[in-house]
């Protein structure tokens, strides 16, 4: 039995790309279509996020000149992941089986026929994995590969070299839509709802057009984003670093007896004044981090809405 199949595409400022993306997708979507591997109710949606360029009149006009492009508009920016979860949430309520990718066209448009092969085999979640990451460059691969290593040792269950490209079920996006957290990192909440999983590996391209949204205070926000989302091994680091300093410390003071004791001077209040600012400046270090989850739990506790969605353009057909 033929499915519905929604591409969820998050946009923010994607204007110079937008047209595009919007082309291959629905030359891709018509193949299959023609294939008889999905039914002609599949659909483009496209999420804008609170863009401030053309991007949701874009969308608008496409919705208006192509059947199978659709789209919705959040009230305001809120994010990729907000706006990537919005689009799925809505997608799921229409879909049978739901692809979330960027708007800039670096994720290969073709490896979707093998996440589709992959579903039909079984997988209820396929991730897309690139195959390497020889176009980028080095400062860029660099932190990248240490951002995922980084990650499983921190204990978060991720996906190596997988970023927002994957297809799901509608099934997977039903039990998603339980997980309630304000604090996003999809890419480490999808490995937590089990179900059987499949990689499928392309090559990535260079971005198609404009400029990418992600800065490298952005990256590193991300990463901090999904370590304190996911891991509670800082605030372990925390408390075993506190005994060493606290072991450290009787073991100075010791020598320090011992050295009293033998009549050896030394510049005692150089070594107080050097222990105080060493002490303040981990009390500080480590403060900022407990204030980091304490903040989440916050967030978590007001129960805000992650997302409001101001603009439907299916439902004003």
């Amino acid at each position: 039995m033929k499915k519905i199949l929604y591409i969820v595409v998050p946009c923010y400022n994607e204007e110079e790309v937008l047209k595009e993306t919007a082309k291959r997708l629905t030359k891709k979507l018509n193949e299959l279509i023609k294939l008889n591997v999905i039914t002609k109710s599949s659909r483009i949606l496209f999420v804008n996020d609170g863009s401030k360029d053309k991007t949701w009149e874009i969308i608008k006009d496409l919705d208006y000149k192509e059947e199978l492009c659709t789209g919705i508009s959040l009230s305001r920016n809120r994010g990729h992941q907000n706006a990537l979860l919005a689009g799925l949430l809505h997608a799921k309520e229409k879909a049978d089986i739901i692809i979330s990718m960027d708007a800039d066209l670096q994720d290969d448009v073709d490896a979707i026929d093998e996440m589709l092969k992959k579903y039909s085999e079984g997988s209820e979640i396929v991730y897309g994995v690139r195959k390497s990451r020889k176009k980028d460059s080095f400062f860029k691969r660099i932190t990248a590969q240490g951002f995922y290593k980084f990650m499983k040792r921190m204990g978060v269950d991720i996906v190596y070299n997988h970023a927002d490209y994957r297809l799901t079920s509608k099934r997977v996006l039903n039990h998603f839509a339980d997980y309630k957290e304000v604090n996003l990192f999809l890419r480490g909440m999808f490995p937590l709802l089990g179900f059987k999983t499949d990689i499928v590996y392309y090559e990535r391209s260079e971005r198609f057009a404009g400029k990418s949204k992600y800065s490298f205070k952005k990256m590193l926000d991300f990463a901090w984003e999904g370590i304190t989302s996911f891991s509670t091994r800082p605030l372990r680091f925390i408390l075993n670093f506190g005994v060493f300093i606290t072991m450290l410390s009787i073991i100075g003071l010791i020598a320090l007896l011992v050295l009293y004791l033998v009549n050896v001077v030394y510049p005692t209040w150089l070594i107080i004044i050097g222990f105080i600012a060493l002490f303040a400046g981990i009390e500080i270090t480590f403060m900022g981090i407990i204030g980091e989850y304490i903040g989440k739990i916050y967030s978590e506790t007001k129960a805000r809405p992650r997302y409001i969605i101001s603009e439907d353009l299916e439902e004003q057909k």
